[in-house]
């Protein structure tokens, strides 16, 4: 992979603001020019960032509806209503039912969950859902991450007695459905301050209006901040406002007291012991809590988060690892052959998005492959399979650039579409698959910058070893949680050279192993570089190098500092 690397020194005015703020917080102003960067510019702010307080989330009652539905919820908890908790299959959906479900159960016993069936009932709420409501009694459905355009099927269970509350972050249509109660800070009239919560995150805060109106103890909600911190994780939305709040606080729940079913996940991962961070959850957590959903069905990964007993619930988490396996397979497989079609149309023609179908790939894996070819290609992607003349699949972007919109500029071909700015689902009649694919490339070459097709590294500072501390590993260690809007900041250090000591690792010699010196001090600096072999005949020349990275504490050292190294470039290449 070939990295363009963006960076821009500090102007005169920068390095004065950054040295005021680094004496007011105590702090190098190096790392003050990184707040600065993230628009923290004065002392305050700085506080509130390193220190977020749950006594700062937002009222729940700003969001329109709220109060609607938590007289709904009073009312069915007096009139003894069968309550149901119904949400989508991923992680933010299984982890929204699981808060919601577990902070109800505390108060009221008539209730019941429900994830629909990823292959049987498709995305979102289903006539199927609705119809075993009824038959069971249910008066009231709180849906969650889902039922923004749910318009005909809400009707449907309007005709049957049941109501609808809607707690979902998805882009909404100009019309709403005929629910008693929509949550949706997304929603063109709201004047709720966040506009980014996750659909888990939307949960919490109708259980924090609930437990409010109820006189309720904010200190029951504490317990489930793990279920919002993974769900932040895992649906990428962005790590700061009322979000970095959660992620926090999640995160702390998460490594000190976590619920059994992640307690069951955290050994099968073998991150016990481990202080998790996001990436734990992104890469090693999420994946398997998705992966119940993508090749079974998401009810059980339901069933794991609200597990009281540790021993059924590594029986569940190991049941869950091996769905998971399974899921690679596929995942591998599907990848190389998209990836082998991609290869032959890039000889014909070099196109700005990619948008494959294939009937034969599995429908809970497409999501994955699309998000494995836009990493690839740097290019936005749909990916979709076939079932009873219905074409079915994900889209996943690139960095700045609105997939929703240009699936949204094809509605009329469509028969469902929703999401988000970075990841979106869809379906159509096969019939429409051609032009599909023409409007939605023709979109996507009219409205991408080419900045966004391209493998790009931005850096926030230039750095000396001399500068590496372990004050400064300590210091970086409060800018987490880190996601989107508050990404890991990347370091770069010109004219390194091996000391010597640096060699390939891993069972495929993939890998590179360092120990570095620069020309500014005697420190030498130990780092990794992943899948990045290619590089070490250049490193071992004794010649010099630039490096980007980030700055790591070492997992096998405590307080250690390591670097990640994420690109390598010959010091006279710009």
């Amino acid at each position: 992979m070939h990295f363009k690397w963006n960076y821009t020194p500090a102007t005169e005015e920068r390095k004065k603001q950054a040295a005021e703020l680094a004496e007011k917080i105590n702090m190098s102003p190096i790392l003050a020019e990184l707040l600065i960067q993230r628009g923290i510019k004065t002392e305050s702010a700085a506080k509130r960032f390193f220190r977020p307080m749950l006594s700062e989330l937002i009222d729940p009652f700003l969001m329109n509806d709220m109060d609607i539905a938590v007289d709904r919820l009073n009312d069915a908890m007096g009139r003894k209503e069968r309550i149901m908790v119904y949400g989508d299959y991923d992680v933010d959906g299984c982890t929204a039912v699981a808060l919601v479900y577990k902070f109800l159960q505390q108060f009221y016993s008539n209730i019941d969950y429900y994830i629909p069936d990823r292959y049987d009932e498709g995305y979102g709420v289903s006539i199927k859902g609705i119809d075993y409501a009824a038959e069971t009694g249910v008066k009231l459905i709180v849906v969650l991450d889902c039922g923004i355009k749910a318009i005909e099927e809400i009707a449907y269970a309007k005709e049957k007695g049941i109501d609808f509350i809607i707690c979902d972050h998805h882009v909404p249509d100009d019309v709403l459905p005929p629910a008693i109660a929509i949550l949706n800070p997304k929603r063109v009239d709201s004047d709720y301050p966040f506009k980014h919560l996750s659909g888990c995150g939307v949960g919490f805060k109708l259980m924090q209006a609930f437990a409010k109106n109820n006189s309720i103890p904010f200190a029951r909600l504490i317990p489930l901040l793990d279920l919002c911190a993974v769900s932040i994780a895992a649906d990428i939305v962005p790590v700061e406002g009322e979000n970095r709040i959660l992620a926090f606080h999640g995160l702390k729940q998460l490594n000190q007291n976590p619920c059994v079913g992640f307690k069951a996940i955290i050994e099968i991962c073998g991150l016990t012991n481990k202080e998790l961070t996001m990436s734990d959850i992104v890469f090693r957590m999420g994946p398997r809590i998705n992966a119940s959903g993508r090749m079974q069905n998401g009810k059980e990964a339901v069933e794991l988060l609200v597990e009281k007993d540790f021993r059924k619930a590594l029986a569940e988490a190991k049941r869950i690892n091996e769905y998971n396996e399974q899921r690679k397979d596929v995942d591998k497989q599907m990848t190389e052959e998209a990836n082998s079609i991609v290869a032959e149309l890039e000889s014909q023609n070099h196109s700005s998005s990619i948008v494959l179908c294939d009937a034969n790939w599995k429908k809970g894996v497409v999501g994955i492959v699309a998000s494995r070819l836009t990493e690839i290609y740097f290019r936005p992607t749909v990916v979709m399979t076939v079932t009873d003349g219905i074409a079915t699949g994900s889209a996943r972007s690139v960095a700045g650039f609105d997939v929703y919109e240009a699936i949204k500029s094809c509605r009329d071909l469509l028969e469902n579409f929703g999401g988000h700015t970075y990841a979106a689902g869809l379906s159509m009649k096969i019939e429409n698959l051609g032009e599909f694919k023409q409007r939605f490339m023709q979109y996507v070459d009219s409205h991408i910058m080419p900045n966004q097709t391209s493998a790009e590294l931005n850096i926030d500072k230039q750095l000396d070893f001399k500068d590496i501390t372990k004050r400064m590993l300590a210091d970086l260690k409060k800018f987490a949680p880190h996601g989107p809007s508050n990404p890991k900041p990347l370091f770069i250090t010109r004219n390194v050279y091996d000391y010597g000591t640096s060699k390939v690792v891993g069972r495929q010699q993939e890998h590179i192993k360092l120990e570095l010196v620069d020309s500014k001090s005697s420190n030498v600096m130990n780092g990794i570089a992943f899948g990045q072999s290619s590089s070490a005949k250049y490193i071992k020349s004794k010649r010099s190098f630039d490096i980007v990275y980030t700055i790591e504490e070492n997992t096998y050292k405590r307080g250690e500092v390591q670097l990640q190294i994420e690109d390598i470039k010959p010091s006279d290449c710009d």
